[in-house]
Formats: structure tokens, sequence, C-alpha cells
């Protein structure tokens, strides 16, 4: 039963006050060409039997492979990507019996969804090319004859780290290597985005060392900058597609905003919405936030329903079989509706849905579109309704909702130089292959800076063919493609490991009476032994929550870099971030009810940040005017952090802040006047904050619509608050913010 239309579909759910806006996008039809030359005859065959026409986008795509030359593709979801990568991996190993293909997803389930597709293609075109998946859930048994004859090979990055130390068994595979395929390559962005960039580099090293060069085949959801993150992410140019030929059914997309409704809520109201949908004949998608939420809509949903074996819940953990039976039951129409978190966004084939319902904002343009486009995949009419919570980029765009369906797509970031993921993966390099000037190209002016250093710490060793690794244990165990520090604590209760966390999140979430969930049961921290790094808790029944408490303070170093806007100056470079946390709050439903002191050693990481001042007159005028310079300044820099994520591909916590009155900058310009500082919160950089410099007034305008627009009179967690101050939000002044972005924007127009 297709949509209804979008106040028909919400029907009786909630007032009309909360439909902020109504999207509607019309149908476009498809667009079709035809290669430069002819398939293969198999392959024309099995297209003419399967009824399947190439859309313009994908013999873009084959005829760009052929010539040899990388591609990346930022079509829409269902647009039929996956066949645009596949042919011409299909016609390489039609033409070349040697010839072989490596596809490389982020995550298992994609991988196995993708390997019954190559199975159905081997089967209805008659081409021996025994696709396999090969991971760490791949039995020893099987993995020789992966190596010795399959052609296609489904991976990860977490495998292929593993692998490539022993590239000498995949010799017959490396040396007909012809195409690497990286599916989902946005979400390999951040510190995770430059151990996969180091990672894809090591690859093209072992490759040539077996007499290959494969081309690179990308696809990611639509980015702002996608030429620039291919070519820091493999090193490499690419073609971009981005144009579609695929058809696309009319869709409405509902911005539905709770805020201020009585008690309503984000997640009862996307429950009463996505139970609508599915008694009005509706297959539906129902995103959830967290794994915890998903359970709990989906709970609220079946006691919602007369027949609840209509309704799912699908997440990571479940076992894979539960999760199969899912996705089918989706596709096959079994199940009605499925309540998920976004395992289910990315392209595992769940059939065509009607509607889609996102409880929240997921923290991205690019995550929003990947979600709402699992509606409509057979080109009929959709539905698609973003629920807002009352954070501030949800709030922004429910009042901003031309900036959300007008605005550029987030900027992706990455920074492979980091030094800190660079020497880890220069081990791991020089373990599979000497390191000679040659890998110069591949890892850049870092390589020579660090070779020193490994030599000293007896890691590495110069022989006539290069340098070598010496070092104790496996190289690539010392390297986490996650990010995760070394430094790592565990959290026992009664003799049960319940989770580790690296130093800062041990910080910040299991110090000494720290109250800490777990799979939705409580636990309080009884002790925390920095030396052994391991946090001991109990079960309890408690109605608060704790928070921590920490002051920040920055040291930067010479400036690397400078972005001119205006009469604003923002420099990038080192910095030294230093957090002593001298206690930490219990809260009660939202309020503060007590203060308890820690007694921890402060942390301290070296990072990259950007900073900028502003003329020394500025703390006067603001209190000429009534008004708190450091809560002036406080809240900027908060809404200013808020508001990265519209424009860069990343998450608020990936980002840290400061700012004062009167800053010290080692007596270089500047010195002693009022300042903003954001730096990367990841050891070493990720690259966001030298983007955030590029960027800075763009995000300043978008801070101050934020700040500005909303309804509240002395700031909140839609505009000025946020969830990782350590100071407890204070100082904080909201028509200060206001008065310091206006400053901030006047600075960078004027020349």
């Amino acid at each position: 039963m297709p949509p209804e239309g979008a106040a028909a579909a919400i029907g009786r759910a909630a007032p009309a006050t909360c439909i902020a806006h109504v999207e509607r996008i019309p149908a476009r039809p498809a667009e079709y060409a035809v290669p430069s030359r002819p398939l293969p005859d198999q392959l024309a065959d099995w297209l003419t039997r399967e009824g399947i026409r190439l859309y313009t986008h994908q013999v873009r795509a084959l005829d760009a492979v052929r010539e040899g030359q990388d591609i990346v593709m930022t079509t829409p979801t269902a647009s039929g990507k996956t066949l645009a990568f596949t042919l011409p991996v299909l016609e390489a190993l039609v033409l070349d019996r040697e010839a072989t293909a490596l596809y490389l997803y982020p995550t298992k389930a994609l991988a196995n969804d993708q390997l019954r597709v190559l199975q159905t293609a081997e089967a209805t075109t008659g081409l021996s090319i025994g696709p396999a998946v090969y991971d760490g859930d791949t039995p020893a048994s099987r993995r020789p004859g992966i190596r010795q004859r399959s052609r296609i090979v489904l991976s990860n990055p977490y495998e292929l780290h593993q692998v490539l130390p022993w590239h000498a068994k995949w010799h017959r595979f490396l040396a007909g290597l012809r195409v690497v395929v990286v599916d989902e390559a946005h979400r390999y962005r951040g510190v995770f985005g430059a151990n996969i960039a180091l990672l894809l580099r090591r690859l093209q090293r072992v490759c040539r060392h077996h007499g290959s060069d494969p081309v690179f085949v990308l696809s990611t959801a639509t980015l702002a900058n996608p030429d620039e993150f291919v070519a820091t992410l493999t090193g490499r140019s690419a073609l971009l597609i981005d144009q579609s030929g695929a058809p696309q059914g009319p869709r409405e997309f509902v911005l539905y905003n709770p805020s201020g409704a009585g008690q309503r809520s984000t997640l009862t109201d996307a429950k009463r919405l996505f139970v609508d949908c599915i008694e009005r004949g509706l297959q539906t998608l129902c995103f959830a936030p967290s794994r915890k939420s998903a359970e709990l809509m989906g709970s609220w949903a079946r006691e919602g329903l007369s027949d609840p074996s209509l309704v799912a819940t699908y997440r990571a953990g479940y076992l894979a079989e539960e999760r199969r039976g899912i996705e089918c039951g989706l596709k096959e129409g079994r199940l009605r509706g499925v309540v998920t978190t976004n395992a289910l966004e990315l392209g595992i084939d769940v059939g065509g849905l009607d509607a889609v319902v996102i409880a929240g904002y997921p923290g991205s343009i690019s995550a929003t579109w990947q979600q709402a486009g699992r509606a409509g995949r057979t080109g009929g009419p959709s539905l698609a309704v973003l629920v807002a919570n009352e954070g501030p980029l949800d709030q922004y765009y429910m009042r901003h909702p031309a900036a959300f369906f007008g605005r550029p797509h987030e900027h992706a970031c990455l920074d492979p130089s980091n030094p800190a993921m660079l020497a880890g993966h220069l081990l791991c390099a020089a373990a599979e292959l000497p390191l000679t000037e040659a890998d110069h190209a591949l890892f850049g002016d870092g390589l020579a800076a660090l070779l020193g250093p490994l030599r000293d710490h007896h890691l590495l060793r110069d022989t006539p063919y290069g340098h070598v690794y010496c070092g104790p244990g496996r190289a690539v165990a010392a390297v986490d493609l996650a990010g995760g520090a070394e430094d790592r604590f565990t959290v026992v209760a009664d003799g049960r490991l319940l989770e580790t966390l690296d130093r800062d999140h041990a910080y910040r979430e299991a110090h000494p009476g720290a109250i800490l969930l777990h799979q939705a049961e409580t636990y309080r921290v009884t002790a925390m032994d920095l030396e052994a790094r391991e946090c001991t808790a109990e079960p309890v029944e408690l109605d608060y929550q704790t928070a921590p408490l920490f002051a920040t303070a920055i040291t930067p170093g010479a400036p690397d870099g400078e972005q001119r806007h205006g009469a604003i100056a923002v420099r990038t470079g080192d910095v030294t971030v230093v957090q002593e946390f001298g206690g930490y709050r219990i809260r009660r439903y939202g309020e503060t009810v007590a203060v308890i002191p820690l007694d921890l050693p402060p942390l301290s990481f070296e990072t990259t940040g950007c900073w900028w001042t502003f003329p020394p007159g500025l703390p006067a005028v603001l209190t000429a005017a009534g008004l708190d310079p450091a809560g002036a300044l406080h809240g900027a820099e908060h809404a200013l952090i808020a508001c990265l994520p519209i424009h860069l591909l990343c998450d608020r916590a990936d980002l840290g802040g400061f700012s004062t009155v009167r800053f010290s900058s080692a007596g270089t310009e500047g010195d002693g006047c009022p300042a903003i500082c954001v730096y990367d919160g990841a050891t070493g950089g990720a690259g966001l904050a030298r983007m955030a410099a590029a960027l800075l007034p763009a995000v300043a305008a978008t801070a101050r619509a934020l700040v500005a627009d909303c309804p509240c009179e002395e700031g909140c967690p839609s505009c000025i608050y946020s969830p990782k101050c350590g100071n407890d939000n204070q100082p904080l002044d909201k028509a200060g913010a206001v008065a310091v972005l206006d400053e901030l924007l006047r600075l960078s127009a004027t020349h």
C-alpha cells in the first residue's frame, strides 16, 4: 500500500504543531546508456535474461574502470551502485583468467550480503569466480582453498590488516589483483579513516611487490568534498561519478519536532509514528539512536499492535542467523516493521520499504539520507520522518529546513600524516617488506622523520635492502585500526569483565563513584587502580546519574599554518591539552544535587588545533552591555563545536574546545587577548581542526542562527549547553554568545 501523503500517514500520532516542515521530492525518470564497447557475451546475455538496462552512471563507471581509472561513486542509496562496480569486475575476470578482485566492507554483514549477490551472478552467468568471504569467522580449514582458488574475495579492513604480513601466501591472488572495491567509504573518516588510509597504502605497496597495480573503486554517501576525501584516503586521484541515472519515486520528507508539545519525547513519538505507519499498511523501518533505545522502542511497538509478530528489533550483537532471519522477513514481507540501530543504514538488501522513521538526527546529513533512502527502493512513493530531539543540531534543522534540504553535505576529514598512527603503520609495512626511499611517495614526509626515532627505540633495523621490523611481537598487534588507545582500563564487577575503556573514557565514565550503565544494568564504581588500570564496580539500584567536572587548559605550539578570514587570522598547529578532573556531579532528574571531589592526576595529550583571538577591547564592550565576557566566549565556543558536525562529517565528541578572556600564546601575536580554540579529541589529530579553520565563517554563521533563533531565554541543551562540558556549563551567557558570534562574523567580513 503506497503512502497516502505525510499528513495522512502521520495521522493521529501527534498534533499538527509538531510538523515543522514537509519537503515533497518529485519522482525522477530513469536515464539509460550503452557502454563504449560491447560487454562479453556471457555478461551481455545475463543482463538481457535479467531484463537489466544500464543506467548512465553504471555505464560511466564501467568505461572508466576499463581505462584503468580509479572512481568514486556518490549516487544515492538504491541507485544500483553494486552493479556499477561489480560489472567491470566481472568483465575483467572474463577477459583475464588470472584476474582477481578484492571487496572491502566496513562490516561482516555487508560482506555476507554481497557474497549472496555474487553467488547468484556466478550461477546465472556461468562464470567460475568462486566468491568467498575471508574474515575472522572463516574456518581455518577453508582459508587455503580461498587463497588458492577464489577470484573474488570479500573482507574487511581488520582482516586485511592481519593478512598483509602473510602476503607471500596470497601471491596468486595479489599478482592478479585488478580491482579493489571499497564500499561505504564515508565510514573511513577521522582517526579510523587515517588508519584505513595507511592500510590501503600498505596494500598498494604489497600489490606492486607482487606485480599488480589494481584500480580502486569507491562507493560513498554524498559528501561535500568527495575528490579531496578519496585522494587522501587512497593517495590517488579518482573520477567522481555523482549524477545518478536511476529512477526515483516521489518522496515526502517530514521534519517532526516534539519539542515544546507537552510531555512528548523523541522516542515515544517516533514509536507512535512507526506503529501508525504499520497500521496504515506501510512497511516501515524505525532507526533508533542506540541499542538500548532500539530494544525499548521495539518492545513498545509490539505492545501497541494487535499482532506483535509483525515487528522485530535489529541491532549489532545478534547472532548472524537471527539477523538473516529478520532481513529475509523484511524482504519477503512477513515483517511489516523493524526497529533498528544504524546497523541497517548500510546497503544490506531488505527489499523495497514504504516508510522510514528516524528517532533523532543521526549526526550528519549524509547518514540521514542514507537512512531515509532505505524506503522507496523499488521506485514507488515513500515517506521519511525525522523526529527531532532537544539537541542543537536537531533543533537547528527544525527551525531551518532549507539548511537541511539545500545545504551541500558535510566535508569528510582524515589525516594519515598523524605521527602517532603513521609510526605504527610504518612498523607494519617494514614487517611486510623492507622500507626504502621509494615508499616516500606512499607515506609522505613523515616517513623520513620517523625512521630515526623508530631505529633508536630498536623497532627498525637498517639492512642493505631497507629498514626491517625488529621489535618484539607482531607489528600489527600494536595498531588498533579503530583508534583505541593502548592504555586501556578494565571494568570488573563480581569478578566479571564488564567492558574496557581507554584512559580518557575511564576518567569520564569509570572514576570512583561513577554510575555506569551496562546492558540496561546499573553499576557504581567503587575503586580505580591507576597502576593496574582496573576499575571495580558493584551492581546498584539508584535514581541518579553522575558526570565528571574538569577544567581544560591548552598550550599552543608554534603555528604551522594560517587561514585568513578578513581581519581574523585562524592559526593551526600542535597543541597540548591538559585536563584536571577535580570532581563529579550527581544529577537527579536533570538537576545537580551534589558535587563530590575527585583526586586524579591530570590527563595530558598532544593533538592539533586551531585558534583565533579577538580585539583586546572585546571584554570591556561586553561588560558595558551588561554581558559576562567569560560566559559569552564559553557559549560561543559551545555553539561553534555543536555546529561543526553540520559542516564536517564528525561527531560532537570528536572535538574539544577552550575559551579564555586572556589568551596565553607564548608571546606570539594575540597574547593576552580573548580567544577560542577548537582541537581534535584524538591524540595526534584527525584533520578536523584544520578543516574547521578553513570553514570558520560558515560555521560561525550557522552557530549564530542556532543560538539567536532558539526560543529559550538563558540558554539550553538546544543551543549553548554542552553535554561534554567539564565546568557544568558554567559560566554561560546566551546574549553574550550571540554578541561574540556577531563580532566574529563582522571581523571575518572585514578587509
